[in-house]
């Protein structure tokens, strides 16, 4: 075994120039593929879920979508049914639980509302202005990773952070943030959009940290995990479409076929998140995703006619820079090799990665005495 080890390294150490070169060509060209994907998948996303929730509906072009727990369902039904279609042809995987069912539930629940917040909110803010709202998940998520893991952080994180949580505010004083559809219903926005936001950061934290921990103490699944949560999901919207007020959207061609689009987009773009991750690591991820963040708000102001002053487009500088930096930074340093389960800041999609049946070897990477600061990411579309 050892001598076959020696023969293959001394055997790559002797690859021609020319095969290396086109190797990373190779690599580079699928780097660009991974991130085009991920970049059309959630940017549809994104201006699908504006489109459902700012323009009107129905025979006279006069009805708002109202129930936002209808596209939730939607969304986990679509995700739970991509589950369970790999689990079916899939070797090794699992079709029964691998977890306790109640860590399920309780990602499912706060899963929910987090997705419901996220849409509502655009019932009273602007996308632009939602989309920003959400890169300061980091907080939340901080806050709960200390207290239901014991996770510390690096004074770089807090700074990072209250940067962050700055250009959210120079953004939200600076200007306009009210969404069209609460003008033209002649809503006061500011209490709302502001509760709604709240309540996504606060549930998506909780949902990301709660993932962590799972991943951490139980032998699970990335497919696993999404069916159980589809699942449970399911079962929890259609709870509460039997309480809600509001009805189930009439038939209109148009709209089911938007809310089509908007379920496969996730659920598409969720498959092309775990292949990037695997393949090029956390640190290519995150600064896909924090592109794509900014690439969503001008085409939502371009598409969608949001202007912003100049105070706005100040904050989404600040913000995005804070981001960049924490990401480039925390992927300079060079040194010795470190695994991901041995890592503070191992982000959940790495350890579903790894859970997932990747190899170990590709989950590695040179990090310097000093681990790198934790990547927040938006994956859970």
């Amino acid at each position: 075994g050892g001598g076959m080890k020696d023969l293959d390294s001394e055997a790559s150490k002797a690859a021609p120039p020319v095969v290396v070169e086109a190797e990373k060509s190779l690599r580079s060209w699928k780097a660009a593929g991974l991130a085009s994907s991920i970049f059309v998948c959630l940017c549809t996303y994104g201006y699908v879920q504006e489109r459902i929730m700012t323009r009107p509906w129905g025979p006279n072009n006069d009805e708002y979508i109202t129930n936002s727990m209808f596209l939730v369902m939607c969304n986990r039904l679509t995700s739970m049914a991509v589950a369970l279609s790999v689990i079916t042809f899939k070797k090794g995987e699992s079709i029964s639980p691998t977890a306790p069912m109640k860590s399920y539930m309780v990602i499912s629940f706060a899963n929910c509302m987090a997705t419901t917040c996220q849409y509502e909110a655009l019932r009273y803010v602007s996308f632009p202005t939602q989309t920003l709202g959400k890169t300061a998940k980091m907080i939340p998520v901080m806050i709960w990773g200390t207290c239901l893991i014991g996770k510390t952080y690096k004074l770089k994180d807090y700074l990072v952070a209250a940067t962050v949580s700055g250009g959210c505010a120079l953004f939200i004083l600076t200007g306009s943030v009210t969404s069209s559809a609460a003008r033209h219903a002649d809503k006061t926005t500011s209490l709302m959009g502001v509760f709604m936001m709240v309540g996504y950061l606060a549930f998506d934290g909780l949902t990301s940290s709660w993932q962590e921990r799972l991943f951490k103490k139980s032998n699970t699944s990335t497919w696993n995990q999404m069916l159980y949560v589809g699942i449970l999901s399911t079962v929890t919207t259609l709870v509460g479409q039997a309480g809600a007020r509001t009805a189930i959207p009439g038939w209109d061609p148009l709209l089911y076929s938007y809310i089509m689009a908007l379920s496969l987009s996730a659920a598409i773009g969720q498959i092309f998140i775990l292949i990037t991750i695997k393949e090029f690591g956390a640190l290519l991820f995150a600064t896909i995703m924090t592109t794509r963040q900014f690439l969503s708000i001008l085409l939502s102001c371009i598409l969608f006619l949001h202007p912003l002053s100049l105070g706005q487009w100040a904050g989404t500088s600040l913000v995005f820079g804070a981001l960049y930096y924490k990401t480039l930074s925390g992927g300079a340093g060079k040194g010795k090799k470190t695994d991901i389960l041995a890592r503070k800041d191992a982000t959940i999609e790495e350890m579903q990665a790894l859970q997932d049946g990747a190899k170990k070897d590709t989950l590695q990477r040179s990090l310097s005495e000093e681990s790198l600061p934790e990547t927040e990411t938006n994956s859970k579309v």
